[in-house]
């Protein structure tokens, strides 16, 4: 079963939502997280795509935890995760379930496996670092975390872990359930064996050999705040807070001199940190409106 979470659709990306759901995946479902052009949920529809929506936008936690929850109840054994901008080789799907089965068969409880990330034009692609003392197998390589899009979650692995933090709402999503799935027996695996490019933010910000997506401020504040909040999870591993606590200033150092140095960017930012250091969590106050818009 194929899950897509959309915000804000341009056309090109709906028409290419349909062309998947045309592409041979037993059932695909979307959940719209505000947005959707007019006339887009009558086309997506036609092309047989199962349609949520809660009029509003809940977070990318949320919208897959809502996705998940109705391929249970379809009684899908696993998950195809996209988002909208995903352009999926044809034989992505194919690729995970045989890496999926190679590890079961290798008795390896797998919770997700997802492809090897490759850099779209003007994009930085993620790098998931190996997760330390876990076995390879052939291509397949533990690690940390995975990116949600292209990734093939195990329903009943997702059943044990739980559901995406919906407090978290966008941003380090993934890296807190990859690392509640590690801390519960569960593993992460990446196959070499295909590969997905990833676009995150506008473009990406380089300097002292530092890359980083160029992304709204919103969505910096808001990976912010979690990193920080992320420090007092026990499941979250020591040697990765430490990281993150070297790292998160440099980031947000590179973000404020990439904005012009602005003082509202490094109120934001710093207004994030405190956030996430008093657990204040949920939906962005600075979160743009979702107002659809029209198909031409």
């Amino acid at each position: 079963m194929l899950g897509v979470t959309l915000f804000r659709p341009g056309p090109e990306q709906v028409e290419r939502l349909c062309a998947l759901a045309s592409a041979g995946f037993a059932a695909v479902i979307a959940f719209d997280n505000g947005g959707l052009p007019a006339g887009a949920a009558e086309r997506l529809a036609r092309a047989g795509v199962t349609l949520l929506s809660e009029g509003t936008n809940l977070g990318i936690a949320e919208a897959l935890n809502r996705i998940a929850a109705a391929a249970q109840a379809a009684g899908a054994g696993a998950l195809l995760l996209l988002d909208q901008d995903a352009e999926p080789p044809g034989d992505l799907a194919a690729a995970l379930l045989t890496a999926q089965d190679r590890l079961r068969a290798a008795g390896i409880p797998a919770a997700v496996v997802g492809p090897a990330p490759a850099p779209a034009p003007g994009h930085k692609a993620p790098a998931y670092p190996p997760r330390p003392g876990a076995p390879g197998h052939g291509d397949l390589a533990p690690v940390q975390f995975l990116a949600t899009s292209g990734s093939l979650v195990d329903l009943a692995a997702f059943a044990r872990v739980g559901p995406f933090r919906g407090d978290f709402f966008i941003d380090g999503v993934e890296l807190e359930w990859c690392f509640r799935a590690w801390s519960l027996g569960y593993s992460c695996y990446q196959t070499r064996a295909v590969a997905i490019p990833h676009r995150v933010g506008g473009g990406t910000i380089r300097a002292f050999g530092i890359a980083m997506p160029r992304q709204p401020l919103f969505r910096m504040g808001t990976y912010l705040r979690n990193a920080i909040y992320a420090w007092r999870l026990p499941h979250v591993p020591l040697r990765w807070k430490l990281a993150q606590a070297a790292y998160l200033p440099l980031q947000a150092g590179l973000y404020w001199a990439d904005s012009g140095w602005r003082p509202a960017v490094l109120l934001r930012l710093l207004a994030a940190a405190r956030d996430g250091a008093l657990g204040r969590l949920g939906p962005p106050r600075d979160l743009p409106r979702d107002e659809p818009r029209d198909l031409p």
